[in-house]
Parts: structure tokens; C-alpha cells; sequence
């Protein structure tokens, strides 16, 4: 899997984002994509090679690896990564639009010269109006995601801990027979790791998502007291115009 052209594409839309996005951003790449490209792939490579039965009934042992571990831990977490980091194309995409709106309106104008182009492809768009949406239906659509992993992770493997010995009696196994799994401690230690990191994004989201609502908010109370202030403003106007006619009658 190409992480690199995944970085390219969700940093390039962090340009636009708060800076709790950037923060997110490097907790995900730092703390997840890169343990678990570097480290938890050595940790798990040897997963069904060394899951050892005691019974040579041909089958059973693919058969037992196959109930316990339904999904690969490694499979399970880059969906899981791939799902999180989807939703920031939905902001790549608006951004793509208002870009090529504001270059329309820019050719409209007859000032859309060499250097306003290039100058439009690193131009900061700010998160309001429908970008706004777009930007906390993103960030929503993240938590949501990742709660639904760590809940379907947590459903599939009973838990967070790696168990030293599982039990199987499916066919073709001959009776309840006895699996063991390589290196439980340390792939105990990854996994709870995993799931802390998890945990800690979905915090970063939900901050990042009270923290632009709030900010919205503010936006608006502070335009409904400028309305208010104009109206207020204007009404003396007219009560003092209104006074000054009557006294020349």
C-alpha cells in the first residue's frame, strides 16, 4: 500500500484545516502508519506460520486460525486507517471546487495571469460557509468510523489481549485441541498500543469538531450583534431626522 501518496493527499488538504487537524495528522502518520508499517508487520509476519496445534490432523490447524483470527490484525488496522483517512477526500473535493470557482470568476474578471494562478493553488481556504460543512461532516464521519473498529476489533477477538493458548474443536479437528500463539506478550503490548492511539485521534476529532462548532457560534452571535447594532443605529438616525423636521416646521 502506497502511504506516501495517502500523506500527499490529506496533508494537502491540512493545509486548509485548524490546527488541531494538523495535530491529528501527525498522530496519525507518526503513531499508527509508521508502527505499523516498520514495526507491527515484523510483530505479526509470523502470525499462521508458527500458530502451533497439538494434533497433525490435516486441516484443523487452518481451520482453528481461521475461527480465532477471522481477520488479520494488520488487514483489520489499515482498512481501519484507510476508512479514517477517506472522509478528507470529501474536503479535497469542495476545495477543488471553490478553487475552480474563484478561477472562473477570475477569467470573468480578465486578471487571471501566471502568477494569480499559482497563487490561487496555495491560497488558504478558510472553513465557513459550505466548506464549513463539509469540513465537520469530515470529521464526524472519522469518529464514527473509528469507533465502529475499535467496537468491531473488540467484538471479533474478545478483547484486547492476546491469549498465550485458544481452544478448537471444529471440523476437521478430531476432538478439542489445543493452539498456541507466538509471542502473545508482544502482540499484546502493539495492540493495546493501536487501540490507545486510536483513542487519542477520536479525541483529537471530537476537540477539533466542538472547537469549529463553538467557533461558528461566535461567528454568528457576533453578526446578529452587528445586525442589531446597524438596526439600533439607524433607528436614531431616523427618530433624530424625524425631530429636526418637526423643529424647521
Amino acid at each position: 500500500m502506497d502511504w506516501g501518496s495517502l500523506y500527499e493527499l490529506i496533508g494537502g488538504v491540512n493545509r486548509h484545516s485548524t490546527s488541531i487537524g494538523k495535530i491529528w495528522l501527525s498522530v496519525l502518520f507518526i503513531f499508527r502508519v509508521m508502527i505499523l508499517v516498520v514495526a507491527a508487520e515484523s510483530v505479526w509476519g509470523d502470525e499462521q506460520s508458527d500458530f502451533t496445534c497439538n494434533t497433525l490432523q490435516p486441516g484443523c490447524k487452518n481451520v482453528c486460525y481461521d475461527h480465532h483470527f477471522p481477520v488479520s490484525h494488520i488487514r483489520l488496522w489499515s482498512l481501519q486507517l484507510i476508512f479514517v483517512a477517506t472522509p478528507a477526500l470529501l474536503v479535497a473535493l469542495h476545495v477543488a471546487y471553490l478553487r475552480n470557482e474563484e478561477k472562473k470568476q477570475m477569467q470573468k474578471k480578465g486578471n487571471c495571469d501566471g502568477k494569480d494562478l499559482e497563487e490561487l493553488k496555495v491560497r488558504k481556504f478558510r472553513i465557513r460557509g459550505t466548506l464549513w460543512w463539509t469540513y465537520t461532516s469530515s470529521i464526524l464521519f472519522r469518529v464514527l468510523f473509528e469507533a465502529a473498529f475499535m467496537y468491531l476489533f473488540y467484538f471479533m477477538y474478545s478483547g484486547f489481549h492476546m491469549p498465550r493458548l485458544v481452544q478448537c474443536s471444529n471440523w476437521p479437528c478430531p476432538n478439542v485441541v489445543d493452539c498456541f500463539i507466538s509471542r502473545p506478550t508482544e502482540k499484546t503490548v502493539f495492540t493495546i498500543f493501536m487501540i490507545i492511539v486510536s483513542g487519542i485521534c477520536m479525541v483529537l476529532n471530537v476537540v477539533e469538531l466542538c472547537f469549529l462548532i463553538a467557533q461558528a457560534a461566535l461567528r454568528r452571535s457576533k453578526k446578529q450583534h452587528s445586525n442589531g447594532y446597524l438596526n439600533h443605529t439607524s433607528g436614531k438616525e431616523e427618530k433624530q431626522n424625524i425631530m429636526n423636521e418637526k423643529q424647521e416646521q
